[in-house]
C-alpha cells in the first residue's frame, strides 16, 4: 500500500546532525515559524548493497518550482497524482535516473561520503538568510507527549522517506506507490537558484507498474530502442489547436516499429503512435485535439514503448514556451 500521509514540508534549516548507528539517518531541524519538524534522511540501506544512489542538481529547473513557492510554510499534503506537485522519479522527468551514482554513508576523510554531501548542502542553506527547504516524504506526528529524540522539541513532528518510494521488493514493497517519491529541494530566491537532492536504493527498480509502483519483473522484455524526444513545438504561432508537434529521433542502427508506443504529458494523457522510424531519421508527430496537451506554463513529455516502459522523458519550463512559434530543443 502507498505512503499514508505524503506531502512536502516547507521551512528553514536551523540545525542538523550527522547520521550514525546501524540504520543511520541524517537529521535536519526545520523551523516553519509556527512549529518545528525534523527531517530524517536515509544515508544507508538496510538491504544489500548498502550504498544509496544519489544525484544532486545545482541548477534544478522544472515546472513544479513555480507552484512550490506559493505553498504555505509547514507541511502541505499532496495528492498522489500527475499534474500536481507530487514527485515521481519515473514519470515526472525530474532528472535522468541513469546519472544516479552509489555513495557510501561514512568513509574516512573529508567530502567523500553521503553524510558529508548532504551536510554540505544543508549547512549552505542554514547559513543563507533566504534559503528555503522543501522536503518531500511521509509525515509523522504531532506526538504531543513525546519530545523529539534528536533536537528535544515538543510536540514531536517530522517527515521521512526522503527517497524514491516505488520499485521496492520484500518487506518494503508495501510502501510502493506512484507519484509519492521523496526528495529535497533548496531554493535561494535572491539568486533564483534551486538545488535538488535525490536518493534511491540500489535494490529498487526504475521500471515500475503505473498502478501500484511495483517493480516490473519482465525487465528482459524491456525495449532497448534508442529513440529520443528531440524537440517540441509547444507554443505555435496562432492557435495551439492541432498545431503542436513533438519530434522524435532514432539514434540506433535499427528501424524501430512504433506500433503500440505512446507519448504522455504531465497529466498522463496519451497520444498513441504508429508507423516506424528509420535509423538516424527524425519523425515529427502532430498532436491532434483530444490527445496530449503542451501547456505553455511548463510541462513534461514521456515516451513509452508498447509495454508501457519509459524510453525517454523531458520537461520544459514556462520560460521555454514564451517565444511563440519557436521550437524547444531538449
Amino acid at each position: 500500500m502507498p505512503l499514508k500521509n505524503y506531502g512536502v514540508l516547507k521551512g528553514k534549516a536551523i540545525d542538523r546532525k550527522i547520521g550514525e548507528g546501524k540504520t543511520p539517518h541524517y537529521q535536519v531541524l526545520i523551523n516553519t515559524s509556527s512549529e518545528k519538524h525534523r527531517i530524517a534522511i536515509n544515508v544507508k540501506s538496510k538491504l544489500s548493497p548498502s550504498e544509496l544512489l544519489y544525484l544532486v542538481d545545482d541548477n534544478f529547473d522544472h515546472p513544479i518550482t513555480q507552484e512550490l513557492v506559493k505553498l504555505d510554510y509547514g507541511f502541505n499534503h499532496l495528492e498522489r497524482k500527475p499534474g500536481g506537485l507530487a514527485l515521481d522519479f519515473v514519470r515526472g522527468n525530474l532528472f535522468d535516473t541513469t546519472e544516479m551514482k552509489p555513495l557510501p554513508h561514512d568513509v574516512p576523510g573529508p567530502d567523500n561520503d553521503l553524510n558529508e554531501l548532504i551536510e554540505l548542502y544543508v549547512t549552505r542553506s542554514q547559513n543563507s538568510e533566504d534559503a528555503v527547504i522543501y522536503a518531500f516524504g511521509e509525515k509523522w506526528g504531532p506526538e504531543n507527549d513525546v519530545k523529539d529524540k534528536y533536537f528535544g522539541f515538543l510536540p514531536g513532528n517530522g517527515i521521512h522517506d526522503i527517497h524514491m518510494n516505488q520499485g521496492s521488493v520484500g518487506k518494503f514493497q508495501q510502501d510502493n506507490g506512484v507519484w509519492q517519491d521523496g526528495g529535497l529541494l533548496i531554493h535561494y530566491p535572491k539568486r533564483e537558484q534551486w538545488v535538488g537532492v535525490f536518493l534511491a536504493f540500489q535494490s529498487q527498480s526504475f521500471h515500475t507498474d503505473d498502478k501500484n509502483g511495483d517493480r516490473l519483473d519482465s525487465l528482459l522484455a524491456t525495449s532497448t530502442a534508442e529513440v529520443r524526444i528531440l524537440a517540441a513545438l509547444v507554443n505555435p504561432t496562432g492557435s495551439d489547436r492541432n498545431s503542436e508537434t513533438v519530434t522524435l529521433i532514432n539514434t540506433s542502427t535499427d528501424k524501430v516499429d512504433l506500433s503500440g508506443w505512446s507519448l504522455t504529458d504531465y497529466d498522463q494523457r496519451k497520444h498513441h503512435l504508429n508507423g516506424a522510424i528509420n535509423p538516424g531519421e527524425v519523425l515529427q508527430v502532430p498532436l491532434l485535439t483530444n490527445s496530449i496537451s503542451l501547456d505553455n506554463k511548463g510541462g513534461t513529455l514521456t515516451l513509452l514503448d508498447k509495454q508501457g516502459i519509459k524510453i525517454d522523458g523531458v520537461y520544459y519550463t514556462k520560460e521555454d514556451a514564451q517565444k511563440q512559434g519557436q521550437t524547444v530543443v531538449f
